[in-house]
C-alpha cells in the first residue's frame, strides 16, 4: 500500500523539487496543490479556503503533509500583512487541525529569517527574534504548527535555489539579469551573509524525514534546519555564477552597506544537527548546482 503525502505550493520553487523527489519514489502516492500556477498533474486549490482544504484531506487523507506554500518574499510582506497572515498563519492553523483529524504529520517549510543575524550558528533550540514581518510570520506559523500537535515538523531553510521558469523566481537566480549583461555595472550586495541551499537538496531531506516518520512516529518531531554549508554574500553568488558559466567579472561590483528595503539579518547560519545526527542530507556546491539552473538563461 503506497504512502501519501500532500504537498502544498507545489507550483512554487521548492514545491517543484519536493514533488520531483516523492514522485521517483514508488513507494510514494504524491497529491500536489497550486493555485495560480496550477498546471498538469497538480490539484488547483485555494488553501484560505476552509471548504476546499476540507474537500482534499476528505478525498486524499494523506499521512504527510509538506506545507511548503507561503508568501515568502520579505517586501511583499511588510506592505500586505492581511494577506500574508491568512496565508501564512490563518492556513497553516486549518492545515493542521485538518492532518489532525486523520492522523497525518505536518512538516511545515519555514526559514532562518525567524533569527537576527547577530550571533550564528543557531542550533535547532535557539531562541528565535525576527527582524521584519516576513519572520515573524514564519515563526507565528511554527508556533501554530507545534501548538496543534507537538508530534508535527518544522524545517527551517536559508535562501534556496533550483530550477526556475524564470529568473525572478529566485532571490538567487535573480541575479543573474545582471550577472550575464556585461555591457552595464552590475552592483551587488556585499554584507549580509547567506547560505544558498539547491532545492533538491532540501527535498531530499524533507523525503528522508518522511519516510522515517512512518517507520518510527516517535522518532522524528519538533523543529529541524538544514542549509548549505557555504558562506556567501549576493556579490559572492554573482561572481560564482559568472565564473562558472564563463563570464567575466570585471563589471561586477561590490556594495557594502545593508540591503535596503525590510530589514534582513547579517547572518542567520542554522546548524544542521538534528538531520546530521539521523545521517541524512545532502549538500550539492554552488559552483557545481548553479551551472544547470542558469544555462538555460545565458545569452536571454
Amino acid at each position: 500500500m503506497a504512502k501519501k503525502v500532500l504537498i502544498t505550493g507545489a507550483s512554487g520553487l521548492l514545491g517543484r523539487a519536493l514533488y520531483k523527489e516523492f514522485l521517483k519514489d514508488t513507494t510514494w502516492e504524491v497529491l500536489g496543490l497550486a493555485f495560480s500556477r496550477a498546471h498538469g498533474d497538480l490539484r488547483k486549490v485555494d488553501i484560505t479556503s476552509s471548504e476546499e482544504l476540507t474537500k482534499v484531506f476528505d478525498d486524499f487523507k494523506p499521512q504527510v503533509v509538506i506545507h511548503s506554500a507561503a508568501e515568502r518574499k520579505p517586501d511583499v510582506v511588510e506592505k500586505q500583512p492581511d494577506a500574508t497572515r491568512r496565508l501564512n498563519i490563518d492556513a497553516t492553523r486549518k492545515i493542521c487541525e485538518l492532518a489532525g483529524k486523520i492522523g497525518a504529520w505536518v512538516l511545515y517549510i519555514s526559514t532562518d529569517y525567524v533569527f537576527d543575524g547577530k550571533n550564528p550558528p543557531y542550533n535547532e533550540d535557539a531562541t528565535p527574534n525576527p527582524l521584519n514581518k516576513y519572520g515573524e510570520s514564519k515563526l507565528n506559523g511554527e508556533l501554530v504548527t507545534l501548538e496543534v500537535s507537538k508530534e508535527n515538523g518544522v524545517l527551517r531553510v536559508p535562501i534556496l535555489y533550483g530550477e526556475v521558469h524564470d529568473l525572478g523566481e529566485s532571490a538567487v537566480t535573480v541575479l543573474f539579469d545582471k550577472v550575464k549583461n556585461t555591457g552595464s555595472q552590475c552592483v551587488m550586495n556585499d554584507y549580509e551573509r547567506r547560505y544558498p541551499t539547491h532545492c533538491a537538496d532540501i527535498a531530499v531531506v524533507i523525503r528522508q524525514l518522511s519516510d522515517q516518520k512512518l517507520q518510527d512516529p516517535s522518532n522524528i518531531g519538533g523543529i529541524y534546519h538544514w542549509s548549505g554549508d557555504e558562506n556567501m554574500t549576493k556579490y559572492d553568488m554573482a561572481v560564482a555564477m559568472a565564473t562558472a558559466l564563463g563570464i567575466s567579472t570585471n563589471h561586477i561590483e561590490a556594495d557594502k552597506n545593508p540591503s535596503v528595503g525590510a530589514t534582513r539579518p547579517y547572518n542567520a547560519h542554522v546548524g544542521c544537527q538534528r538531520v546530521e545526527s539521523l545521517g541524512f542530507g545532502r549538500r550539492t556546491p554552488f559552483k557545481d548546482g548553479i551551472v544547470p539552473v542558469l544555462s538555460p538563461f545565458v545569452g536571454k
